[in-house]
């Protein structure tokens, strides 16, 4: 059976304690997964300063370099696994088995993992904003006539991966041209992604003293993120809880992300039904940037029967189809409790299903042995009903009429907000929303990302911090 090891250090290794990665479907083992015990995580910190030293001594223009050949071997090259290679058929085949993402969907959340590879330059510009990074060689330089210095906060970057999106991967991705190594803990339904990337680096010429690949339980989880000078997590708000006051870690949770029109724009609602289609249903509805919500002032029941109609239209269909945009779910249980959860919502009274009308039946269904839940949208007469701000892993949002003086202080918590409005003061209390991250005005989908700006929090900025710093010397 094809076999999955850590990485120590960047060498493989593998352990006693192994799991099964199963194909969803068949509930066939398709590989095994070493495991590293907390013992074994913490016994290989202690080499974290001679790991860090590895990529210290590359000058970023190199690593820079690194990351464009790496794009390319990691979206086109036979890669090392297991004393062998995997192909890049091999590598979607196999995510799409393991995850329930459809291998369409694989293949665009490579090529989203391949941009960013590609463009880290660009990207490091956004995160740095244009800080001249041959200052992170030196530790100090001078750019536009001031002395800069950073000071990194850390020898490695702890980050404890999730199953439902491979696309999240492009977030650690700038760690290596910021000369800190990673230690990785991967899904236990893809660690195809991490260790692929993995891979991609070393074969064009990064250290690999600074990759470590820990398929680990819960304590060895607790442990990257204790002993990592800093780190990311992402998870479910129960995950996320116990570590969002913890300044050394940076939260990945759920994102309520949300799409409003405003009070200038309402009456033109029709002409932004694909901005909010592609809001809710992009990489099946499985991200954070997803919208949850469509909050408008007026005309809401018209715009959610309208996004019903539009949604309805997304079929379950085979993992192997062309045309597949929705994700199975691994657990038929999990997809079932979702769709108990709604009803429930439902006979609280205030709320309709109103793709309910599109369906034949159930909103859980099975095609070829995959379960999945097909596309909803809730009409809910008040902002208070529970399923106004809840989130699930398909595409599903509820639409909400709140009076625009008050929308902002009601709609809550907001990774990614797709403001469609054309008002100029409205824009400036949008921008002095302190609970809106990510702010997009006009019609741009909260699913799309421009590279050069922060996704969620600013890597850069978690691993450095600026310095006071005067010099008389002109010449270094």
């Amino acid at each position: 059976m094809l076999h999955i090891p850590l990485l120590r250090a960047g060498k493989p290794y593998k352990s006693l304690s192994t799991v099964q990665v199963k194909d969803f479907r068949t509930g066939e083992p398709v590989a095994e997964l070493s495991q590293a015990n907390s013992g074994l995580i913490r016994k290989d910190f202690h080499q974290s300063a001679a790991n860090k030293a590895a990529l210290d001594a590359l000058p970023v223009h190199e690593l820079l370099t690194m990351c464009k050949n790496a794009a390319a071997l990691f979206m086109e090259a036979d890669l090392p696994l297991d004393g062998e290679t995997q192909s890049p058929n091999d590598f979607v085949r196999l995510q799409s088995a393991t995850t329930g993402m459809p291998e369409t969907l694989c293949r665009k959340n490579m090529e989203k993992i391949r941009l960013v590879l590609d463009g880290m330059e660009t990207v490091l510009g956004g995160l740095t904003r244009g800080l001249d990074l041959s200052i992170l060689d030196t530790g100090w330089g001078k750019q536009d006539g001031r002395s800069l210095s950073y000071l990194v906060q850390a020898q490695t970057l702890g980050a404890i991966l999730p199953n439902n999106s491979p696309g999240v991967h492009s977030l650690w991705l700038p760690s290596m041209p910021l000369k800190v190594p990673l230690v990785l803990k991967p899904g236990s339904q893809e660690p195809w992604t991490p260790y692929r990337v993995i891979q991609a680096f070393i074969a064009a010429g990064c250290p690999p003293e600074a990759f470590g690949f820990y398929p680990t339980d819960h304590s060895g989880a607790a442990e990257i993120l204790l002993r990592s000078g800093r780190s990311m997590l992402f998870g479910d708000v129960s995950t996320v809880k116990t570590w969002e006051k913890d300044r050394r870690v940076q939260v990945h949770g759920p994102g309520w992300s949300k799409v409003l029109i405003a009070e200038d724009q309402i009456s033109d609602w029709q002409a932004y039904l694909d901005v909010m289609v592609d809001s809710i249903s992009v990489n099946s509805g499985r991200s954070c940037l997803n919208a949850s919500g469509v909050w408008v002032p007026s005309h809401g029941r018209e715009i959610a029967e309208a996004l019903a109609e539009r949604m309805a239209q997304i079929k379950a269909r085979p993992m192997t189809h062309p045309e597949a945009k929705l994700a199975a779910f691994v657990n038929p249980v999990v997809a079932e409790r979702a769709s108990a959860l709604i009803e429930s919502g439902l006979k609280q009274g205030g709320a309709e299903d109103l793709t309910a009308k599109y369906r034949d039946g159930d909103r859980v269904v099975t095609v070829e042995g995959c379960t999945f839940l097909l596309p909803t949208i809730i009409w809910c007469e008040s902002h208070e009903h529970p399923l106004a701000s809840t989130e699930l892993l398909f595409p599903f949002a509820s639409v909400v009429a709140v009076p625009q003086d008050k929308i902002l202080e009601k709609m809550g918590s907001t990774l990614v907000l797709t403001a469609l409005t054309r008002d100029r003061q409205f824009i400036q209390r949008l921008l002095a929303a302190r609970n809106v991250d990510r702010l997009n005005v006009g019609a741009i989908p909260t699913s799309k990302i421009s590279w050069d700006q922060p996704h969620e929090g600013n890597l850069f900025e978690h691993l450095y911090q600026q310095r006071a710093f005067q010099s008389m010397i002109d010449d270094r």
